[in-house]
């Protein structure tokens, strides 16, 4: 089964998202521009991931696929998760306990891809390193949803913390994924790793400066999507 038709609405919805994603992470939080921006960002997301995942999926019995396949899906997780925390007007219920149950899945099957490929007679790194840190991000994720579930809901800094660094970590994946994941689109003279890198260092420093922020100062407008 060709991946073609899938590529272009992958393709487009990843460059939006990348493009809204920075509009919303450099725009003032709460603003009308933040939450516009930052609407685009998880719809366009959203269909990024999910046609990522379907073309991985296609070549699931390779191992690097198998990371692509869930690393998209987990990706859907994060945005909409994200959004959840700031729009729910409701305590959390079974959509909630679903979005837990995943992440976990996502973890511990992460894990394992990692752990059996650097345990290996011929260990490779890729997708085992990777593959593990991915695992532990998710199983952290499921541990926050947990926490969230048995307060009854979030509210104040750790409300905006969760938003923020989950909003964040998906631009994290989208901007690796296509800076690094396909440089091989880049003309020869930009095919330079440390310049494709920024955009991803950004995106890593602009998690640590939302997260330091708001967490240590003593007010901040919500950011809401």
């Amino acid at each position: 089964m060709s991946d073609s038709p899938i590529i272009l609405p992958h393709i487009l919805a990843g460059l939006a998202a990348i493009t809204a994603g920075f509009v919303a992470l450099f725009a003032p939080k709460g603003k009308a521009i933040h939450r516009k921006s930052g609407m685009v960002f998880v719809c366009a997301m959203i269909v990024m991931a999910t046609a990522g995942a379907a073309m991985a999926a296609m070549k699931f019995h390779i191992n690097f696929q198998k990371v692509n396949t869930i690393a998209g899906l987990f990706t859907v997780y994060l945005v909409v998760t994200a959004l959840l925390t700031v729009r729910r007007r409701s305590a959390p219920g079974r959509l909630d306990v679903a979005a837990m149950l995943f992440a976990l899945g996502v973890g511990l099957f992460s894990i394992w891809i990692g752990l059996d490929a650097m345990n290996r007679p011929n260990p490779r790194w890729f997708p085992g390193v990777p593959a593990t840190i991915f695992g532990g991000v998710a199983l952290l994720s499921a541990y926050g949803d947990l926490r969230m579930i048995r307060a009854g809901g979030l509210r104040g800094v750790r409300r905006i913390t969760r938003h923020l660094w989950r909003m964040c970590f998906g631009l994290f994946i989208a901007t690796g994924s296509f800076f690094l994941g396909q440089a091989k689109v880049f003309p020869d003279d930009l095919r330079i790793f440390p310049l494709l890198s920024v955009p991803v260092v950004l995106v890593l420093l602009a998690i640590a400066y939302w997260v330091v922020r708001v967490r240590f100062a003593k007010a901040m407008p919500l950011a809401s999507g």
